[in-house]
């Protein structure tokens, strides 16, 4: 297998909805595709206890594994220009859902790519330093990423840039816009109207890429916000035609008011042969005034054919230190997992 179709390949079993589309019409510079995906799986496990020590129920589920539909646009405006268009939704397959079509628009925006000046795009996208920078390890469908993903001061309200490639080298900008037009004084949050940035470049050649990122990450934006500057540097490396390590770090200052402080340190590889892949990832975590933790995911994907595949996948957020004290039950306790398969089209 040749390492163009090795990307191919894993393209095909992690990202099936950007690449199974079928095209409604393509005339005149003018095209439109459909494309997505219905996913089915059964769920189990994981920790028994939440945050605040409440005892909870791990037992298995059937679940709807992010199935979605979406619709990609484009217009040739000149050789050299072409207007897009992007907008996708995402439902709740598993059950019976008649009073409402869609739980989530997931992607909505429009923008304009050059080749010699870059591409400029507007309204809701995954995260910049996303795509940019830790896409890498974003190689399971469900929990098995820690580095930030794809919501990262983004999803609605944003503009971006990034530069064409020269060199290898690609550059990107974006900001996010928290209004609070229309809100009285006692609805207004303390922070008031908020722009977050973030910026960064990445190195492509070859085998090898690697994405460096900062982001401005304002309290608004939930999660691991707390109003501290987020960096991060993750890469990958196809070591040989089959097989691909990728390695990152982020951190994060801790906040004298929000706490959120970390380092994440994570490793992991991609085996591909024929229609299997298999993943496996380690992640470190050490938080400021919160306890640290060790994390892993590992997956085994099938492809039946092109439009059809089936998977398993195990995680667990915050596995003990392995030692002569821990038993095996200590380490398969708290460990979620997922089988399903999905039908791409």
């Amino acid at each position: 297998m040749q390492k163009k179709q090795l990307v191919v390949a894993l393209v095909s079993l992690f990202s099936i909805s950007t690449v199974q589309a079928a095209t409604i019409y393509d005339q005149d510079g003018t095209k439109l595709d459909i494309y997505g995906r219905i996913a089915m799986g059964i769920a189990g496990g994981g920790p028994e206890f939440d945050r605040n020590g409440n005892e909870v129920d791990d037992g298995a589920e059937f679940v709807d594994v992010y199935s979605r539909l979406g619709f990609r646009m484009s217009h040739a405006v000149t050789s050299d220009l072409t207007a897009f268009g992007r907008l996708e939704w995402r439902f709740t397959g598993d059950e019976r859902n008649t009073n409402q079509g869609f739980n989530e628009i997931r992607q909505s925006f429009i923008g304009l790519e050059s080749n010699q000046y870059g591409t400029f795009l507007a309204g809701n996208f995954d995260s910049l330093y996303y795509q940019f920078v830790s896409a890498p390890f974003d190689v399971y469908l469900d929990r098995g990423l820690l580095f930030n993903s794809t919501g990262l001061q983004s999803r609605g309200d944003s503009i971006g840039y990034y530069t064409p490639e020269v060199n290898g080298f690609t550059s990107f900008l974006q900001v996010k816009h928290y209004s609070e037009r229309g809100l009285t004084a006692a609805e207004q949050s303390r922070e008031g109207s908020v722009l977050a940035f973030q910026g960064g470049v990445r190195y492509q050649q070859g085998p090898f890429q690697i994405g460096l990122g900062a982001v401005e990450n304002v309290v608004r934006g939930g999660g691991s916000a707390n109003g501290e500057m987020l960096y991060g540097l993750i890469g990958s490396y196809d070591v040989t035609d089959q097989f691909t390590a990728r390695l990152g770090a982020e951190t994060q200052s801790d906040s004298d008011t929000y706490g959120g402080g970390f380092d994440t340190f994570g490793l992991g590889g991609t085996f591909v042969t024929g229609p299997w892949a298999f993943t496996a990832d380690y992640y470190n975590v050490e938080r400021d005034n919160e306890s640290n933790s060790n994390a892993w995911a590992a997956g085994a994907y099938y492809k039946v054919s092109s439009a059809f595949d089936v998977f398993v996948e195990l995680a667990d957020g915050d596995a003990p230190t392995v030692n002569r004290d821990v038993s095996l039950g200590d380490l398969t306790d708290d460990v979620y997992w997922l089988t399903g398969a999905r039908y791409h089209f």
